[in-house]
């Protein structure tokens, strides 16, 4: 199977709901912090985040460990799009989706900049040095993994 070569410079020339399926994916940081969980409080509206990933998050590449299957394991599992990106405010300033829909430019270390999937981790920006699995965390003590607050709009 061909695979279609990305447009040069695409993430500024074009917006989300115009770049195709391979650009959507490499615009992706890699830095695993949507896949942190989260919990909803409706009483306060408010979104807390948790330093605990998803169970298929592999925590030292920050990918997803099946993504191809991600949905069927993973019920929760979000399927990121324009649209989101726009509704998920929780979205780190630093996230490549987030920049571009904003009309900002990618970081400097992004790997589509920098040619470096490894700065990213280097810069801190990465779940790596902190994210701890779900499996590793009883449900019952998810509350206790809060580093986040944030008003859900």
């Amino acid at each position: 199977m061909m695979v279609a070569a990305m447009r040069e410079r695409f993430w500024e020339r074009y917006s989300l709901e115009e770049l195709t399926p391979q650009e959507w994916e490499a615009l992706c940081d890699g830095c695993g912090q949507c896949c942190l969980l989260k919990l909803h409080d409706d009483e306060t509206q408010e979104l807390a985040v948790l330093n605990v990933a998803c169970r298929l998050l592999d925590i030292h590449s920050c990918q997803c460990s099946d993504y191809e299957n991600r949905f069927d394991s993973v019920p929760d599992c979000t399927q990121l799009t324009p649209e989101l990106v726009k509704e998920f405010t929780w979205l780190p300033h630093t996230c490549g989706y987030r920049r571009v829909a904003e009309g900002r430019k990618l970081a400097g270390w992004h790997p589509l900049l920098s040619n470096d999937a490894e700065r990213v981790h280097r810069k801190g920006v990465s779940v790596r040095s902190f994210a701890v699995s779900q499996d590793d965390v009883p449900e019952r003590l998810l509350e206790e993994h809060i580093i986040a607050v944030l008003p859900m709009s």
